[in-house]
């Protein structure tokens, strides 16, 4: 339950919350299970506070600083996070469905299970971020920072990964179908038995990827850099491959049928 002091101060503005601060920063403010829901924090500073199970459904929360905070169960549903920090925070459980987080700093940030369906994250920063099993189904993520992430079983269905930093990256097992990940960065990323049936990766760099095992039937990589990727097992069953660049690349096992191959001057 939340501190009602700790409530009361929130609630009695900026001014009263940024006093309150200044002169306890060794206090970490407990508003677990608060009902917040449409409240302006527009900047407000919740570094380390505890918001686990709380109500920030269409609360504003531009730019606030968020970092180390606990919103684990937390409803941030159609809140607005443009610019916010979140690194570091603990968000495992948390509804952020249509929530607003461009240009958001989630790195290292904990979003194991949360459900960030139709998010705009455009521009956000997710370096290092464990985003096991997070529920991205037709979010926004376009120059995203995913660098390095965790997003091993996550679902991301129709996402909108379009020039996204993807560069050593955890994807084993995910769920791209349909996404669109062209021009994306994907250097070193893993996409393991990950499904990428029906996905955009024209002209992605994948050099180096792993891609074995992978369902990239109907796939379309035109143009994509794929050299020296790991596509052992693969099943690319009617992907468009014209013009990408298969130079060392592992194609032991892969399935070529009704594959719109690369041209020869490309296959040397």
């Amino acid at each position: 339950m939340a501190n009602l002091e700790h409530l009361a101060l929130l609630q009695a503005g900026a001014v009263r919350w940024v006093e309150w601060r200044k002169t306890n920063p060794q206090i970490a403010p407990d508003l677990s299970t608060a009902d917040l829901q449409e409240n302006n924090l527009r900047g407000a500073n919740l570094q380390g506070a505890n918001l686990s199970r709380v109500d920030l459904s269409q609360a504003v929360l531009v730019r606030a600083n968020l970092s180390s905070t606990d919103l684990s169960s937390a409803n941030l549903q159609q809140a607005k996070l443009s610019a916010a920090n979140l690194s570091a925070a603990n968000l495992s459980l948390a509804n952020l469905s249509k929530t607003i987080l461009t240009q958001a700093d989630l790195s290292h940030a904990h979003l194991i299970g949360a459900d960030l369906s139709e998010a705009n994250l455009r521009g956000s920063t997710l370096t290092e971020a464990n985003l096991i099993g997070t529920d991205f189904n037709n979010a926004n993520l376009r120059d995203a920072d995913l660098g390095a992430a965790k997003l091993m079983r996550s679902n991301l269905c129709f996402a909108n990964l379009v020039a996204a930093n993807l560069i050593a990256a955890d994807l084993s097992e995910a769920n791209l179908y349909q996404a669109d990940v062209m021009e994306a960065y994907l250097y070193k990323a893993n996409f393991y038995k990950a499904n990428l049936h029906k996905a955009h990766l024209g002209g992605a760099y994948l050099l180096r990827a792993n891609l074995a095992e992978t369902d990239l039937r109907g796939a379309d990589l035109a143009w994509a850099n794929l050299r020296g990727v790991n596509l052992g097992g693969a099943n690319l069953a009617g992907a468009n491959l014209r013009g990408a660049d298969l130079t060392d690349a592992n194609l032991n096992g892969v399935n070529f049928q009704g594959t719109i191959m690369p041209d020869a001057s490309r296959h040397d």
